[in-house]
């Protein structure tokens, strides 16, 4: 797997929705949200279904659960404000997905209908494309979201170990990697503090 980068521009990622919904591209707005804000692997979230984000009065959710697909630990996963609104957007865009509560949130439109999810390779392209849409240079891919999610969350100060077990990783050594946290930066932070 080739290493990718989080989208670490707030602007971009704001470029990157406006673009989306510019293009009338719903379906692939809310991958995108969704992405940033869970922190769910690619593999999760092409497994989501309308009866995770809406229930059975047509209500959106606060939050659902999954059971990660790569490590089998549960994943609890808030719709915030940014998933709401674009989950409104989706559900104006695509009235008919609402009629099966087991529809694919991400459905494939080779399928002509809602049963059939996106595959990884066409969410790959989706994210690569768009990030080079807006002028991104370097290696981004789905991965990129999750990475995303993980770099805001530690600019906005969030501790190393709440951002571990939101990743679900077995060592803070490896979530330090995955953030590409080195010691110089933290022996940097250190001399900053100069208590």
């Amino acid at each position: 797997m080739n290493f990718v980068e989080p989208i670490r521009d707030r602007k971009r990622i704001a470029q990157i929705k406006n673009q989306l919904r510019g293009e009338g591209r719903y379906r692939d707005l809310l991958l995108f949200v969704v992405g940033i804000n869970s922190a769910l692997r690619i593999s999760d979230l092409l497994q989501l279904r309308i009866s995770h984000f809406v229930d059975e009065h047509n209500h959106i959710r606060r939050r659902f659960a999954i059971k990660e697909e790569k490590r089998g630990k549960r994943q609890e996963v808030v719709i915030n404000d940014s998933i709401r609104e674009a989950l409104d957007e989706y559900l104006s865009a695509y009235p008919g997905v609402i009629s099966d509560s087991d529809n694919y949130v991400f459905f494939s439109t080779r399928a002509n209908n809602f049963r059939e999810p996106i595959g990884r390779g066409q969410a790959w392209k989706f994210i690569t494309s768009i990030c080079a849409d807006i002028g991104l240079r370097g290696n981004f891919g789905t991965h990129s979201l999750r990475k995303t999610w993980g770099y805001h969350a530690r600019m906005s100060g969030v501790d190393l170990a709440l951002i571990m077990y939101k990743l679900n990783h077995a060592s803070l050594a490896y979530t330090k990697r995955y953030l590409g946290i080195t010691d110089e930066e933290l022996e940097a932070v250190v001399k900053r503090l100069n208590l």
